[in-house]
């Protein structure tokens, strides 16, 4: 797996989702680190994406077709 790391973050939600996420935080914070690291992953997939659209687009061609 990966080498890890503890992080504090602080984050403005609005307040149901706070209460909810204090909650989950309470009862279950295993589930609510892998909610976070899905979202990073997720955006951090997203920013690699567009990044290597960019640099096609940049190059005058197109990305190239997936194989099979």
């Amino acid at each position: 797996m990966w080498e890890t790391r503890s992080v504090q973050l602080s984050v403005q939600l609005p307040r149901d989702i706070a209460e909810q996420a204090e909650e989950i935080q309470i009862s279950d914070p295993e589930f609510l680190s892998r909610v976070v690291l899905y979202g990073l992953t997720r955006r951090s997939i997203y920013r690699h994406l567009r990044e290597n659209e960019s640099s096609a687009a940049d190059l005058g061609g197109e990305a190239l077709p997936a194989q099979v």
